[in-house]
């Protein structure tokens, strides 16, 4: 029997005394792709918002690959495998090779081997010839292949994305799709809250709806 990535059982959220929803088993494979759906206010977002740690919920049981541990204090193990990307990613001071660099930077390791993951990771992006440009005055689909390619950079088992290709124009949003199945290829497992059909109908990724505060899978696309 595979052991899940991710594992959640009972997992409610509350916002007052309205539930927003409540899902009773949640199970994220290994190297899986997702989309999540439902119409606005379904909670897609808060979901995504949940399993990365930045809002609250109840939860009964949480286990990462077999090994049990709570949603709240949130874990450092949850905290290394589980990267969160935001409908609109937020750009730090600086250039576009120090943004991609960010989080190595915090973990340490030597510089040498800081700047060969972020030359690999700005040409896996297709950003190389930003490097040096501040990342604060790029385009909108520019800025959300830094942000994958600063969420890649750190290996996480679990990449969350919320609305990855919202507000793109065409060649934006297909250079952004084309990144997808790359992260599956490397292992990640992929979770995108979105309606855009093109992600919906990639190769394996599995559709899951969120209705009426409860989960409903769909079968895979082939």
């Amino acid at each position: 029997m595979t052991i899940p990535l991710l594992q959640l059982r009972q997992l409610r959220k509350r916002h007052g005394q309205r539930l927003l929803f409540e899902i009773d088993d949640f199970s994220i494979a290994s190297a899986s792709a997702y989309v999540l759906t439902g119409i606005n206010g379904a909670g897609k977002s808060t979901l995504l918002r949940i399993l990365a740690g930045l809002e609250p919920a109840e939860c009964a049981s949480l286990a990462l690959l077999g090994q049990a541990m709570p949603l709240a204090p949130y874990p450092s193990a949850l905290r290394a495998a589980i990267i969160y990307v935001h409908q609109h990613p937020v750009m730090f001071a600086g250039s576009v090779a120090a943004n991609i660099g960010y989080g190595l930077n915090r973990r340490g390791n030597t510089s040498a081997w800081r700047a060969e993951r972020i030359d690999e990771a700005m040409a896996w992006a297709g950003v190389a010839h930003l490097r040096d440009n501040p990342a604060t005055t790029l385009s909108g689909g520019e800025k959300q292949r830094v942000a994958l390619a600063r969420a890649r950079i750190l290996q996480p088992r679990l990449l969350l994305l919320d609305e990855p290709t919202s507000n793109l124009d065409g060649a934006a949003r297909e250079q952004v799709i084309g990144l997808i199945p790359a992260l599956l290829a490397e292992g990640s497992s992929v979770i995108m809250a979105c309606h855009d059909r093109d992600l919906i109908a990639l190769p394996q990724v599995q559709r899951i709806k969120l209705r009426d505060g409860r989960l409903q899978l769909h079968a895979r696309s082939e």
